[in-house]
């Protein structure tokens, strides 16, 4: 039997029953190993070189999990894609019965056996976003609730849904606020929550959570209150403009003061604010990428009122077609000016030229350029991939333009939890 038949490899896999689809790890691929249908996100054996980029950004931790199988018996892509649930681990004897015992290898080495393909370089995410918080961060409480907790999911109750959009816009946008009763569920600004939509989806299984941010602070929508609000906007067309009706997006929306929804979660333990009280935050964010942004503003706001906090600065970029489609248009207006810098970018309003988030930014260059080199200032950008780019190009020519070398301070940021990335 030729060695290559015999050989076992440390397969990557991805727990279909934790996972919630929200496509960190396909982005974040530098080698374009993962890949998905409409059932599950999947890992390729034959790409998969073990470089680790994934599985610190996984929300959930679904990422971290590996098999010990025949090389030339891996797992296929097809069958992942078929699958409801991990396979469990081959035994001995039926490795044995492979004719693969005692020859085991590990993912480390079978990287080494294929040197690593050299990163994308139109994957910024992977070179620059951070996947360590700022180090005085709130510790966060992840996956209380799901698949494999000790809960399944847990119940909230509607007790708040209001638009937030201009009505008569095509951008229909929603702040609901659920409310956790007297079940645990504590979160922190900028994680999210998995929503569980009701009914099957065309394959007659059960829906896939969606993955939403939360935008309000950690004491609650409601100071107080176990509760929590979310920003959500009505999906009626796909990327390519062709109708269609967000499973999720529309349940939430249209939901009544008093209705349940069944939540998972919560995720994510890096793109979180700092707790050091002279920190500066950068806020950069496109349409709904606002409500972490909301969340951070609102708990700021709250110790400023609250306490003689001496908070550093606060500077946010936001970005929607025009005014009418922009989120909290109103209730941005009302925050004091000394307590934020806000700067809104519209690239749909007649008679004006097309204006974007990079484009104010680099309007405010030397402001940006000082907090760029100030270790207690952190950047945090969320809101449509299509952005991701053209802020990190505004970054970097900020940042040169200032006499400072992007490629070092690029890597400072992203090492020392300062530049965060969450973009879909």
């Amino acid at each position: 039997m030729d060695q290559s038949e015999i050989a076992v490899i440390k397969q990557h896999l991805i727990d279909p029953e934790i996972c919630i689809r929200c496509n960190t790890c396909e982005a974040i691929c530098p080698i374009k190993a993962i890949t998905h249908d409409a059932n599950n996100y999947v890992v390729d054996a034959d790409i998969c070189n073990g470089c680790m980029a994934c599985i610190s950004p996984c929300p959930t931790g679904s990422i971290d999990n590996w098999r010990t199988v025949p090389k030339a018996r891996a797992y296929s892509l097809q069958e992942q894609l078929g699958w409801g649930e991990l396979p469990g681990e081959l035994s001995a004897d039926e490795l044995g019965a492979a004719g693969a015992a005692n020859t085991a290898t590990d993912g480390a080495a079978r990287a080494e056996s294929s040197p690593p393909t050299p990163p994308d370089p139109l994957a910024p995410s992977v070179h620059y976003g951070a996947t360590v918080p700022p180090w005085s961060a709130a510790h966060a409480y992840t996956n209380l609730y799901g698949p494999k907790a000790a809960e399944p999911s847990i119940t909230a109750t509607v007790s708040g849904n209001v638009r937030v959009t201009e009505a008569g816009t095509d951008y229909d946008t929603h702040h609901i606020v659920l409310d956790f009763g007297t079940l645990p569920f504590p979160v922190l600004e900028g994680q999210s929550i998995g929503v569980l939509p009701p009914g099957l989806d065309a394959n007659g299984r059960a829906h896939h959570a969606r993955q939403y941010s939360v935008a309000s602070p950690r004491n609650g929508e409601r100071p107080g209150y176990n509760n929590l609000s979310l920003t959500v906007k009505r999906v009626l067309e796909d990327h390519h403009g062709k109708p269609v009706r967000g499973v999720a997006s529309n349940f939430l929306c249209d939901l009544k003061v008093g209705d349940k929804v069944q939540v998972i979660g919560p995720f994510g333990a890096s793109f979180l604010m700092p707790n050091h009280p002279r920190s500066h935050i950068v806020m950069i964010c496109t349409g709904t990428g606002s409500a972490p942004m909301r969340a951070m503003t609102e708990w700021r706001r709250r110790l400023r009122s609250s306490t003689k906090f001496e908070g550093g600065r606060l500077m946010l970029f936001f970005g929607a077609r025009t005014q009418q489609e922009l989120p909290y248009f109103g209730p941005l207006q009302n925050l004091p000016k000394d307590f934020i810098d806000i700067h809104l970018a519209f690239s749909r309003t007649p008679g004006q030229p097309r204006r974007y988030v990079q484009d104010a930014m680099r309007e405010r260059a030397a402001d940006l350029s000082l907090l760029l080199a100030d270790a207690n200032a952190h950047f945090y950008v969320c809101g449509l991939k299509a952005m991701e780019e053209g802020v990190l190009l505004a970054l970097r020519d900020i940042c040169t333009q200032a006499g400072l070398n992007w490629d070092t301070v690029g890597a400072t940021l992203k090492r020392s939890g300062r530049l965060h990335l969450e973009t879909y």
